[in-house]
């Protein structure tokens, strides 16, 4: 018998490992079916991107005198620009300028207002109410008018239109914060590890950071929509990603000069309104995630 316990004990098969939040949290998304479209969508233009050069059927800046201005055949799908160049081929390079944009400078804003908010909202004092009154100058801005004097100001480039839409941004993620560590600063759990010797910096990273960066996740998904709003607006006046690396806004701004090529128009606006619709999908799958209220 006791041979038999230990081998059946020995033969036991291991628990099961629990989830990571992280990985629960993803779950959630894909079974929200706004959050699995969203990602879908998100995913081929990612793709299309990363992958433009073995993917494009055509360069995106190759003259082709005789294709100017074709409509939408078997040779050219999305058919061809005032210069014979391929629709298709100029967006799927144009998503890899417009996402590239996008997501750095929202991953810029993000690192700064989350850095600011976090110091200002924990220590508060003089240097919360100067630091605040500046983030208060740059909201009183509109978002696409302060864009537009930063990128004139420092000329028209990539890394000038990232700069741009990364400091417009900043302010909303700092405000976001520092208004949810003013909350959590008094609250026990705070002042029970401020009262057992801990360092500021191991309170601000191990006890409030975590308790915000669920809804930081969140409106950060929901910023990136208005990034790419912001990035694709500056190249359509041509203050954003210069000539001939082709991006949406550029594309629907060249089209203005052709109306009867509907074709030029329709399909950088549809990348545009797919990829800013995905996003606020995807932003509304993680607040329902990431909402404790809800259950699996």
């Amino acid at each position: 018998m006791q041979i038999e316990t230990s081998s059946s004990a020995a033969f036991q098969a291991p628990p099961a490992r629990e989830r990571s939040p992280a990985g629960i949290a993803l779950a959630k998304i894909w079974r929200h079916s706004l959050g699995r479209a969203g990602i879908i969508v998100l995913g081929i233009f990612l793709l299309a991107a990363l992958a433009a050069p073995w993917i494009s059927p055509y360069s995106p800046t190759t003259i082709d005198y005789d294709a100017i201005l074709q409509p939408p055949n078997f040779q050219y799908w999305l058919g061809t620009d005032e210069l014979g160049r391929d629709i298709l081929s100029r967006i799927i390079f144009g998503a890899n300028a417009s996402l590239q944009v996008m997501a750095i400078s929202i991953i810029i804003a993000l690192s700064l207002g989350v850095t600011i908010g976090l110091i200002t909202g924990y220590y508060g004092g003089w240097l919360d109410d100067v630091v605040m009154r500046i983030m208060d100058g740059l909201l009183a801005f509109p978002m696409l008018v302060l864009a537009l004097a930063i990128v004139a100001t420092l000329g028209p480039d990539l890394s000038n239109a990232i700069i741009a839409i990364a400091i417009v941004n900043v302010p909303g993620f700092a405000r976001l914060v520092r208004g949810q560590v003013l909350t959590l600063r008094g609250v026990e759990f705070v002042q029970a590890a401020r009262a057992s010797g801990l360092s500021d910096a191991r309170i601000i990273w191990r006890h409030i950071w975590p308790s915000v960066r669920g809804n930081v996740i969140v409106y950060a998904s929901l910023k990136a929509s208005t990034a790419l709003i912001t990035e694709s607006a500056l190249s359509f006046l041509g203050l954003g990603v210069q000539p001939p690396t082709p991006t949406w806004g550029s594309m629907l701004s060249v089209s203005m000069q052709y109306w009867d090529a509907w074709w030029m128009g329709v399909f950088p606006g549809a990348a545009i309104f797919l990829t800013v619709l995905a996003l606020n999908f995807l932003g509304d799958a993680l607040r329902d995630s990431l909402d404790s209220r809800l259950k699996d």
